[in-house]
């Protein structure tokens, strides 16, 4: 399941940049093409689709590598003990709140498979709301494997409280 993992990580990182280069691309031939008076609306509907899917593949990119902003203030000066403890509560919030972003996303690409892009209209903007519940299932799986990462054997509180 790991070695899944660390492939689909890497599998993220080309497609999030692929979908941010080609985003750039397409807004930049919607540009010229409206300068020349033949505007391509459809190009900014795809480079918002991907800017989509791009945002939620690099929030799972930079969880993964802890790239995250954190403030260690407080914690920094807690007992490994203490300091695990509040990083399962920690990890168990955000593992929650992402079950509700998977549910209340997949409800919400079901609600609007009805729509359809302004430019294009032959395909549905469930495609955009899809990216919500798929990057939040990405983010999931690496919390969880965090969890698990912070209760493995090697990790755990020896006599005094004291983690090896």
């Amino acid at each position: 399941m790991r070695q899944l993992h660390q492939w689909l990580g890497r599998l993220e990182a080309v497609v999030a940049g692929s979908f941010l280069l080609t985003m750039v691309v397409l807004i930049f031939i919607g540009g010229i093409a409206r300068l020349l008076r033949v505007p391509q609306n459809w190009t900014i509907d795809i480079a918002t689709c991907l800017f989509a899917w791009a945002c939620f593949l690099a929030a799972d990119i930079a969880w993964r590598r802890d790239a995250l902003m954190s403030i260690d203030l407080l914690t920094a000066r807690l007992s490994p003990a203490l300091r695990r403890g509040l990083a399962t509560v920690n990890l168990c919030l955000i593992a929650g709140f992402l079950a509700y972003v998977i549910w209340a996303g997949i409800r919400l690409s079901w609600v609007s498979r009805a729509r359809s892009f302004q430019g294009i209209p032959e395909i549905s903007y469930a495609l955009v709301t899809m990216s919500l519940p798929a990057g939040a299932a990405l983010l999931l799986m690496t919390t969880g494997f965090k969890l698990y990462d912070l209760w493995s054997r090697d990790n755990r509180p020896g006599p005094g409280g004291k983690v090896a």
